[in-house]
């Protein structure tokens, strides 16, 4: 049976012409992968109030869902409030959480959007209303008891949200390789955060990487959420670092590499990308995908260095 995927798109966003958020990236992906018939596409389904608020405070919550949000706290999000904004982010996090439920049953999971790592418990930013990483890992604490987590995120900007969300549990290891001179300005603490100079090449970053991971391996998680932003492209309008798609597809089999060789399930979620054109931003979100359909096939060769 194929592997499944959760997509959002079928939720639209009302945005004011010029915006500069990339919402056809979403639609543009599916229809991409759907083009590979590596995958079967579901729907994601709507996230429950009471799941969210195990990460987030409530009246934040509330008053996201019924709009009376403070407009300053909109802007600080970036988007306009509307039923279909709260639709597409009840999806967002309700899409991760089936690929953290398929991920436990098949060894992987994924899902066309979320790595929402700029939302902290009680406010938003930076396209971020819910850090729907923070609420799975906690659901599957709830539900599963399941202990140790690692979130690796290598999307371009660091992930504050998450980082602080997760700040003083040591349950939860919180990785981030990010631009130290890119949003946001004001950086949380990560258990393991790796900075990049602007213009970063693909071998600088490798090397960083691949120092980075025996960490998360001796850390032993019982699973794996994998922020797999692309950001990080050369051709990023938001980015600053200089890598190339090659660069990114190394990135991505490191990662499943390690999720393979330590015997722990992998969830992947979509994060950042503003390249222009969009199309190389879908088309490297595309080949994480399409790596991890194949990659679960192969035998694998280990990138791990003992240390």
């Amino acid at each position: 049976m194929l592997p499944r995927v959760f997509y959002t798109d079928h939720h639209s966003i009302p945005l004011p012409d010029g915006h500069k958020f990339p919402i056809t990236k979403y639609r543009l992906l599916r229809e991409r992968l759907e083009r590979e018939q590596l995958f079967r596409f579901d729907p994601a389904p709507l996230a429950r109030r009471e799941v969210i608020e195990l990460a987030h405070d409530p009246d934040y919550v509330s008053q996201f869902l019924n709009g009376s949000l403070d407009p300053k706290a909109m802007r600080r999000i970036g988007f306009p409030w509307s039923e279909g904004l709260v639709n597409r982010t009840l999806a967002s996090v309700g899409g991760t959480l089936s690929a953290s439920q398929d991920a436990l049953d098949t060894g992987w999971g994924g899902t066309l959007a979320g790595g929402t790592h700029h939302a902290f418990r009680a406010e938003g930013s930076g396209f971020c209303v819910f850090n729907d990483i923070a609420i799975a890992i906690l659901w599957l604490r709830q539900k599963w008891r399941i202990a140790r987590v690692a979130v690796i995120d290598l999307d371009v900007h660091q992930g504050d949200g998450t980082a602080q969300i997760f700040s003083g549990d040591d349950s939860v290891l919180t990785v981030s390789l990010h631009g130290a001179h890119n949003f946001p300005f004001r950086k949380q603490q990560s258990k393991i955060d790796r900075e990049l100079p602007d213009r970063c090449l693909d071998t600088e970053y490798d090397q960083i990487l691949e120092e980075t991971l025996p960490r998360v391996a001796r850390f032993a998680p019982e699973i794996i959420f994998f922020q797999s932003g692309v950001d990080g492209l050369a051709t990023d309008a938001l980015g600053r670092l200089s890598l190339t798609q090659a660069g990114l597809h190394t990135r991505d089999l490191r990662i499943l590499r390690l999720a393979r060789e330590i015997k722990t399930p992998l969830v992947i979620t979509l994060g950042g990308g503003y390249s222009k054109p969009i199309e190389h931003t879908v088309e490297a979100h595309a080949q994480t995908y399409i790596a991890a359909a194949k990659f679960f096939h192969e035998p694998i060769t280990s990138v791990i260095s003992p240390q």
